[in-house]
């Protein structure tokens, strides 16, 4: 009998780390950075490599940075709900296009339609390393000062839109 207490204790430890991960929420990974400061970076941009965007460039405003690649299929199945919430204008959307091809970017984006006011090209993926970038797409809402409030992971929907993105940028806004 005591040499059945030890597996069966095993089991329910296994179980109870079970209920626990089944209960998270997998959009929301928690991340090291929030509330911390935007990494600073300068990148070409995906439709012009001659000219550059800076992160410098949105401070003092409550921006989304989308992070996205033409390679990536959860960023095709995202792209309807960005283009809708871009339409909203709640917040300009940066997009970061991870390690990717830039003229595989560029035809993606004119096919599907560019929901990004800019779009930097981060081509060997080391600013997405800065931003703990494990997987495409994540979306990051940054505040006026710079600093990361928010992070998703996985691809929006109409739904994370409405409940996570909108009422955290009014209130960021108000701020």
């Amino acid at each position: 009998m005591k040499r059945y207490i030890l597996p069966l204790g095993g089991f329910l430890i296994l179980l109870i780390f079970l209920g626990i991960g089944l209960r998270l929420k997998p959009q929301e990974v928690p991340s090291p950075l929030i509330g911390k400061h935007v990494p600073v970076f300068s990148l070409p941009q995906v439709e012009d490599a001659g000219r550059n965007f800076n992160s410098k460039d949105m401070e003092g405003k409550v921006w989304v940075l989308n992070v996205w690649a033409s390679w990536c299929a959860p960023c095709r199945a995202e792209h309807p709900a960005l283009l809708e919430f871009c339409r909203l204008a709640a917040a300009p959307v940066v997009g970061l296009n991870y390690n990717d091809a830039r003229g595989d970017s560029q035809k993606w984006l004119k096919e599907f339609g560019n929901p990004y006011q800019v779009s930097a090209f981060d081509g060997d993926g080391k600013t997405g390393i800065e931003f703990g970038v494990y997987g495409v797409p994540e979306t990051f809402v940054i505040d006026k000062q710079g600093q990361i409030r928010l992070k998703l992971t996985g691809p929006l929907t109409s739904e994370l839109i409405r409940e996570k993105l909108l009422p955290i940028i009014k209130e960021l806004n108000r701020a």
